[in-house]
C-alpha cells in the first residue's frame, strides 16, 4: 500500500552479503510519518536488514533507501534504534545510559543531558530508578530504560527489532502499552514519532500497528499487507473483538503460506 506522504522509502532493494548470500531482492516499501507499521515473517526473511538499512547501519547492493526524500548513506540523526537486548552499561547509572545519544551528538551541557534523560525515563515509568545500576532492573525494566534512550533525542522515526521477544507475556503486554502511549501521547494532534517494529508474534503485530506487512523467505521481499482498522487508543478489549480475531486469522494465513516457502525452498 502506498501512503500520501512517505517517510521512508525502500526502492527495488537487494542486499547481497559478502559471502553471497542474498538476503533481500526486489523489495519496495513506502511508510507515511506518523504510521505505526510492523514487520513479520520466518526466521531469516530479513526483517532486522530492513531495520538496520533504514537506520543508516547497512547500504543496500542495489536499489535506494531513502528517509525524507533523501538516499541514506550512513546514520541518521532522524531515528531511535530499540534492540533485541537492552545493551546498557553495567558500570554507569541508568540516567546516564539514557543521555549517552545526547553526549555523542554533543551541543548540551552536562545538566541538561541529565535533566532530559530524567524525563525520558519518567516517560516510561522508570523516573525513580534514574540513578540505579542497571542491574538492580528487570529484564521489562531495562527495555523500557532501552526504549527512553531511543528516544532522548526525540527522533521522528523509532524502530525496534524484535524489542520485547525475550520477556514474560505480562510484561509484553505492559510495554505494549507504554509504546503505544509514547507513540500517540493522550491528548496529542498527531504521534510523536513514526513506528517500524520488527516482531514474531502476530498477535503484538495486530495489537500495536496500523498495518502488518508480511515478507517471505529470503531472499526477503513484501509478499502481503494486513491493513488493522481499528481507532486508538487500544486496550486489553481489542484483543478479544472481531477485528483483532480478523486480522490474526488473515496474518496467520499470510505467515503460513510465507513460511511454505522456508521449507519447500
Amino acid at each position: 500500500m502506498k501512503t500520501s506522504t512517505p517517510l521512508i522509502e525502500l526502492k527495488v532493494v537487494d542486499r547481497r552479503y559478502e559471502t553471497g548470500l542474498l538476503a533481500l531482492q526486489g523489495l519496495n516499501l513506502q511508510v507515511g510519518a506518523g504510521e505505526f507499521i510492523s514487520l513479520i515473517g520466518p526466521s531469516g526473511c530479513g526483517k532486522s536488514t530492513v531495520l538496520r538499512l533504514v537506520a543508516g547501519l547497512d547500504r543496500p547492493t542495489a536499489g535506494q533507501v531513502l528517509c525524507e526524500g533523501e538516499v541514506v548513506k550512513a546514520p541518521t540523526g532522524l531515528a531511535g534504534f530499540v534492540f533485541q537486548e537492552p545493551t546498557l552499561m553495567p558500570w554507569a547509572h541508568v540516567s546516564t545510559n539514557v543521555e549517552l545519544p545526547l553526549r555523542l551528538r554533543g551541543g548540551m551541557s552536562a545538566a541538561q543531558r541529565d535533566q532530559t534523560a530524567r524525563a525520558a525515563l519518567a516517560q516510561v515509568g522508570l523516573a525513580e530508578f534514574a540513578d540505579a545500576a542497571p542491574k538492580e532492573l528487570s529484564g521489562g525494566m531495562k527495555m523500557r530504560a532501552a526504549m527512553a534512550r531511543a528516544l532522548v533525542t526525540q527522533p521522528s522515526l523509532l524502530l525496534l527489532d524484535e524489542p520485547f521477544a525475550a520477556l514474560d507475556e505480562i510484561t509484553r503486554f505492559a510495554l505494549n502499552e507504554v509504546l503505544l502511549q509514547l507513540w500517540r501521547p493522550e491528548g496529542a494532534k498527531a504521534p510523536a514519532f513514526t513506528a517500524v517494529f520488527v516482531t514474531h508474534s502476530l498477535y503484538e503485530a495486530v495489537y500495536l500497528s496500523q498495518r502488518v506487512l508480511v515478507m517471505g523467505w529470503r531472499p526477503g521481499r513484501i509478499v502481503d499487507e494486513v491493513v488493522v482498522d481499528a481507532p486508538y487508543p487500544r486496550d486489553a478489549s481489542f484483543r478479544s473483538s472481531a477485528v483483532f480475531a480478523a486480522a490474526c486469522g488473515r496474518l496467520s494465513q499470510a505467515l503460513a503460506e510465507a513460511s511454505a516457502e522456508s521449507v519447500l525452498g
